[in-house]
């Protein structure tokens, strides 16, 4: 089906949240305004809102709470991704100039922020349960800061450890990923065993969608999709953790030095990028991530079947499995 033709099966309720996200988004600031409509028409996949509402239909009812839950997911994904490029320096994102290149670091924090608060007003205007939400979304605000300083402090050290990497990617990615389907569950008056079984779902779906993401960044070059900025911005990824289980302990350190110097000296990262590859750091990876997406799929069994359970499972694949 594919994640369009998930949104298709969502019908009216995607259309809510598409006409609450544009809404949720004017300012009587044209500047402000101006940019979020240029955001807006270069959004990416909306795959957490789509995860949202599916299930909201898995577990419960679906209901207007569920479609704020569902918007304020997106507008929290794209604030994180607004303070990420000034982090990162990045001047693309999803083939467009960042607003950090257009408008400067100090535009885009701020653009960021208020993408948040639109988030957060969402949330409090839920009829139901908008306290316990709330709580859900604001952990994960923490936990992607603390993933990022502890990504920051390992790639300057170069010592990245595996329990490391698993640690920063569910801070920085997973941690979202069981929030949109905890404050799901939440919204649409879900049990007990249902919320459990899609907390768990989302958590194990993060790692894999994020695992996947850095599969790319060494394989996506044939795809048509830019590789090799992890290792430039000296961050030790699943993949080359992989290579590092090939190499001796003395081949190994003097990596991780070169890796921590990229930003300085990055000529070494074509060589070793080229190196990860040789010794199938990737296929180390790509069987961490079929261990993610089956259990992300085992995590639903509590849920009874319906299409919306069908179409949580074929995002496992999605998320595990896509090309870009």
């Amino acid at each position: 089906m594919g994640i369009k033709g998930i949104q298709e099966f969502l019908g009216e309720d995607w259309s809510k949240v598409e006409a609450l996200l544009r809404g949720s988004l004017h300012s009587s600031v044209e500047l402000i305004d101006k940019t979020n409509a240029h955001l807006s028409s270069n959004g990416g996949k909306m795959l957490r809102p789509t995860l949202s509402l599916l299930v909201s239909k898995a577990c419960g009812t679906l209901n207007d709470d569920c479609i704020r839950v569902a918007a304020a997911s997106e507008l929290l994904h794209n604030a994180t991704l607004l303070h990420d490029d000034v982090l990162d320096d990045s001047s693309v994102r999803r083939g467009a100039p960042t607003v950090l290149s257009t408008l400067g670091a100090k535009s885009s924090v701020l653009i960021g922020d208020f993408w948040l608060a639109r988030a957060m007003d969402l949330v409090l205007r839920c009829e139901n349960h908008s306290r316990e939400i709330l709580t859900c979304f604001s952990d994960t605000v923490q936990d992607l800061v603390e993933g990022e300083m502890l990504q920051m402090t390992k790639a300057g050290n170069g010592d990245t450890t595996e329990d490391d990497y698993l640690r920063i990617i569910y801070l920085k990615t997973a941690s979202l990923f069981k929030s949109v389907c905890t404050g799901a569950a939440i919204a649409s008056e879900s049990g007990s065993d249902s919320a459990a079984a899609v907390k768990k779902y989302g958590r194990l779906l993060g790692m894999a969608f994020q695992i996947k993401d850095d599969i790319l960044d060494y394989e996506g070059e044939a795809l048509g999709k830019p590789t090799g900025t992890d290792l430039k911005e000296g961050k030790i990824t699943l993949p080359l953790l992989g290579a590092f289980k090939k190499m001796d302990g003395g081949q190994e350190g003097e990596i991780r030095r070169k890796v921590s110097a990229f930003p300085q000296q990055p000529e070494d990262c074509r060589v070793i990028a080229d190196m990860v590859k040789t010794l199938d750091g990737a296929g180390y990876a790509r069987i961490r991530l079929e261990e993610y997406v089956s259990q992300a799929k085992e995590a639903l069994s509590p849920l009874p079947d319906s299409p919306a359970k069908g179409c949580l499972l074929e995002l496992a694949d999605y998320c595990g499995y896509r090309k870009i």
